[in-house]
């Protein structure tokens, strides 16, 4: 059994980290916060600039005509994984690269084996993940996921763009963590481009008058859409990151809590222990005097 010196030292030491996981705790729950403002507020906008390409989709006759959207054999496909440039959120990074690489190994694994298959990491962790595992990185930006504005991930969205129709990829697709509650992030694997207007299910459209035409509101709207879209996950992400950390952190300060119950259970009886043999030694002492 350790001596008292070393239990005292040892809970010292977990009160101390207890202070720290609970500390990062409170802070990450006031980031979850802000975030998850952000993220409820941005959706509804984002779904309705969905729902108008899709109503300019139908009031046109024929495909429509834009770069962004025509699709193309994918020869050569980049997977761009959201991660956090901070560690201490659980499974949160690592779950985020393990689904990327599932992606590829499944759904692209003849680009993989011809060398065709790229990863784009935004966000420290993710990408020092992927380049242990020996995986082709065509980038990295570790500065968009610390909340920044609209203007600046316009910016990252215009450069993700041109790969596309520059023709220097044929595929392009988000792995992210997707924002449920403080406790669920729920990972997320969807095509970025050619952008893919799905029709939903029992949804009527007002069947609109376009000034001007349609096809000239298609050409800014696409480029407007996808922007959002990659704002939208990020902040996203950003928001699921804080929620894992809260998380995180919660369990380490719980597990913190259990630890030192253990540690003053073990010195009271490690110091009983001393006492009951002091006591021995002095009642064995008088016997020895008669």
């Amino acid at each position: 059994m350790a001596n008292l010196k070393e239990i005292r030292i040892r809970i010292a030491s977990v009160k101390s980290t207890r202070k720290i996981t609970s500390a990062m705790k409170m802070v990450s729950a006031a980031k979850l916060r802000k975030s998850q403002d952000r993220i409820l507020q941005l959706r509804p906008y984002a779904g309705n600039i969905d729902n108008i390409l899709l109503s300019l989709q139908q009031s046109m006759e024929g495909e429509i005509e834009h770069p962004l959207i025509q699709s193309r054999e994918p020869a050569k496909v980049l997977i761009i994984v959201i991660s956090s440039n901070r560690g201490l959120c659980g499974a949160f990074n690592s779950n985020s690269v393990k689904n990327a690489i599932n992606l590829a190994h499944s759904k692209y694994s003849e680009q993989m084996n011809k060398g065709q298959l790229y990863f784009y990491a935004v966000g420290k962790k993710g990408a020092d993940l992927l380049k242990g595992k020996g995986y082709q990185l065509e980038g990295e930006s570790n500065d968009l996921v610390d909340g920044k504005s609209f203007s600046e991930i316009s910016s990252f969205a215009g450069e993700i763009m041109n790969y596309y129709t520059e023709k220097k990829f044929d595929r392009i697709e988000l792995v992210y963590n997707k924002f449920k509650n403080a406790a669920v992030q729920e990972l997320i694997d969807e095509n970025f481009l050619p952008l893919k207007m799905e029709e939903q299910e029992e949804k009527k459209f007002v069947d609109y008058i376009f000034e001007p035409d349609a096809q000239s509101l298609i050409l800014n709207l696409v480029p407007k859409a996808l922007k959002i879209k990659i704002f939208k996950v990020i902040l996203e992400s950003i928001a699921s990151e804080h929620g894992a950390r809260m998380t995180a952190m919660h369990q380490a300060t719980d597990n913190a809590n259990e630890l030192i119950q253990d540690l003053s259970l073990q010195y009271n009886k490690a110091r009983q222990a001393a006492i009951t043999k002091e006591i021995l030694d002095i009642v064995g002492g008088a016997e020895a005097l008669k």
